[in-house]
């Protein structure tokens, strides 16, 4: 029953008044419309023994009706017992008709218990009354209070949630789903309170989480309550942790079943965690969530929670002495919608594994270029849990060349065009130079597919003055950079501001000055120029995303131009490391950014994107030694093993 999500309040070993109200006309002893009984149908004593036992039942109070076999202060106890599990709710109890033959009679009842929302549970009951000598008497057992209770059930009434929504991926594979996790805490009904902080402490120590926090919130809870220290994935319960539990007075692994992906971390800062919800929720929308509730806590899960949770119910429930339930009814507790979304769990993992080991801020992002589906949107360990892949904001350094050769082209420089590639380039009294270990021989007038392949900064900086405002921002745009879309989850689409001094023109035209750029937005880039059009990514599939209005969209011999130079890249440039991929052709562009670190000195940002067929990638690393030797073999690993 827990894994079915519901929250049982069982207190029969204590004795409470009964929650129950009863309407009962004024006046009236029989009769479901309150008028007078028929005295030739029923003795006047029925009427009134029938009467005082509604009254008993609406106050809890039974001492004042008489009855067969046990006295009236027994019921009432029996009463408690019987609706304890029914919690704070109050019935409201109606009088029907009393029928008698000879010394028996028949008193009915309607039961109507307010459940969540506007549900109602209501139902009819009979109590049996026996004519003992002058007066008449109640039998009484469970059945007056529900038809279907015997002398050992009570009633019990758990709230029940929906099965939460799955997050569902490509192929219709499962990444979110139940799964099987072990609870990890203190029960307190296995430790006397004496001995619970002292089993908290060693518990903490024994899991490795903090022993105050523990030790405190067990000696402050009830002395019936589950205390969690954590939860795990049932494969992930170390073998120490199996073997010393049991030492620890009240400790306990209670198996049960949540939302997981599969891994702790698949793509975790995007789909995000599913919880307990916290006082400042309550707050915020108390018509929504109540204490104990669990919902969506972030990303994904917390956007679409309210489709993903479904809605919350009630379950009467007869309770046998033996601890058995069996359901009477159910109320409510729709199961939750699934939410499909394009990650590919295979390529997500490969990923994820490659960013593993690298220690500085890193992402990867793959879109297929045919439909803009993002296939992957790995995080690495570094990133401290930001989702850097789609929201990260950074220079993108000559990436961003692939944009800025577009606008050139538009200009009319043709790839066979010269360019002048010098060692340095003055704009306004700062020097503008290119890489470290720039090859010497490629210095000179030289062909501006060569420039690009060589990554001559210089160059593009020379070749500036081509361009008047807007050309940079409208070649991005014509690519998917620098317009925001609404894509059902935090993507940031990069930005291309006008410049507003010749200096911060000259650093646009290599991917620094005033750019900056997501991986998302940069691997965004390269599917438009593989797919020859512009391409919006989208990840949720629900959610329905347009090229936005306005933005002239690369053409198809624009982006076949812009392939040639990017294949150069890889044939004599910077890119070839990827020369060998198996497979079709893989066009691609290194890049480093420099900036300014805490410590004033100046270290680069580390990118390569990269087209193959239907997949464009784009790696980043936030610290690294370059492009080509940082960025480039996380994306070479990456496309090796997306075959």
């Amino acid at each position: 029953s827990e894994a079915a999500g519901r929250t049982r309040t069982m207190r029969l070993d204590h004795v409470a008044p009964a929650a129950v109200a009863v309407l009962v006309a004024a006046g009236a002893l029989v009769g479901c419309n309150s008028s007078a009984p028929d005295p030739a149908q029923v003795g006047a004593e029925a009427d009134g023994t029938a009467a005082a036992l509604v009254a008993g039942l609406s106050e809890g109070d039974l001492t004042a009706v008489p009855f067969t076999e046990v006295s009236g202060a027994e019921a009432t106890d029996d009463l408690a017992a019987v609706v304890e599990g029914m919690d704070d709710r109050a019935a409201t109890v109606r009088l029907g008709e009393v029928t008698a033959s000879g010394d028996t009679a028949t008193a009915a009842l309607t039961w109507s218990w307010p459940l969540s929302g506007t549900d109602v549970w209501t139902y009819s009951s009979e109590a049996a009354l026996e004519r003992v000598g002058e007066q008449w008497e109640v039998v009484w057992d469970h059945d007056v209070v529900e038809p279907s209770l015997n002398a050992a059930s009570v009633l019990d009434a758990s709230t029940v949630a929906g099965e939460r929504g799955d997050i569902i991926g490509a192929d219709g594979l499962r990444l979110v789903t139940n799964r099987s996790v072990v609870r990890v805490g203190i029960d307190k009904t296995k430790v006397g309170a004496r001995r619970a902080g002292a089993s908290a402490t060693a518990l903490a120590r024994l899991v490795g989480v903090d022993p105050r926090s523990l030790r405190r919130r067990v000696e402050a809870a009830g002395e019936r309550a589950f205390v969690e220290a954590l939860t795990l994935r049932a494969e992930d319960v170390p073998a120490a942790v199996g073997r010393r539990y049991t030492r620890i007075p009240g400790a306990s692994l209670l198996p049960a079943e949540v939302p997981l992906a599969p891994t702790r971390d698949f793509a975790a800062p995007i789909l995000g965690t599913v919880g307990e919800v916290t006082a400042e929720m309550i707050a915020a929308e108390p018509e929504r969530f109540e204490l104990g509730d669990t919902a969506g806590l972030s990303g994904l899960q917390a956007r679409y929670d309210e489709q993903l949770r479904g809605t919350t119910g009630v379950v009467i429930d007869a309770v046998g002495s033996d601890g058995t339930f069996r359901e009477i009814n159910r109320f409510g507790g729709e199961d939750g919608e699934p939410l499909r979304i394009t990650l590919d769990e295979r390529l997500q993992v490969e990923a994820e594994s490659l960013l593993a080991d690298v220690g500085p801020p890193s992402a990867l992002v793959a879109i297929r270029p045919s439909d803009g589906a993002i296939l992957a949107a790995a995080n690495g360990p570094g990133n401290g849990g930001l989702n850097l892949a789609t929201f990260g904001q950074y220079a993108p350094g000559s990436t961003f060349k692939a944009v800025s050769g577009l606008a050139l082209l538009r200009s009319g420089l043709r790839p066979g065009s010269p360019v002048p590639c010098t060692a340095t380039v003055d704009v306004d009294g700062r020097d503008f130079e290119n890489y470290d270990n720039y090859p010497t021989g490629g210095l000179g007038r030289i062909p501006f597919r060569t420039a690009l392949a060589s990554s001559c900064n210089t160059a593009f900086i020379a070749e500036r003055t081509r361009l008047v405002d807007g050309d940079l921002a409208d070649a991005a745009a014509a690519l998917g950079m620098g317009v925001d879309h609404d894509l059902g989850f935090p993507a940031y689409f990069g930005s291309v501001e006008p410049p507003t001094t010749e200096t911060g023109r000259a650093a646009d035209m290599i991917g620094q000055g005033t750019v900056l750029a997501s991986p998302l937005v940069m691997a965004t880039v390269m599917a438009s120029i593989a797919r020859g059009d512009l391409v919006v990514p989208r990840l949720v599939e629900q959610v329905d995303v347009e090229p936005p209005a306005g933005v002239t969209a690369v053409t198809t011999r624009e982006a076949a131009a812009l392939r040639g130079l990017l294949r150069a890249v890889v044939t004599d440039g910077s890119g070839r490391l990827l020369a060998d991929v198996p497979g079709p052709e893989v066009i691609a562009k290194t890049g480093t950014a420099e900036f300014a670190a805490d410590d004033g000195s100046i270290r680069t940002h580390a990118w390569m994107i990269a087209a193959q067929g239907d997949l464009a990638v784009a790696a980043f690393v936030e610290e690294g030694a370059g492009g080509s030797t940082t960025a480039g073999p996380i994306l070479e690993a990456f496309l090796r093993g997306a075959r």
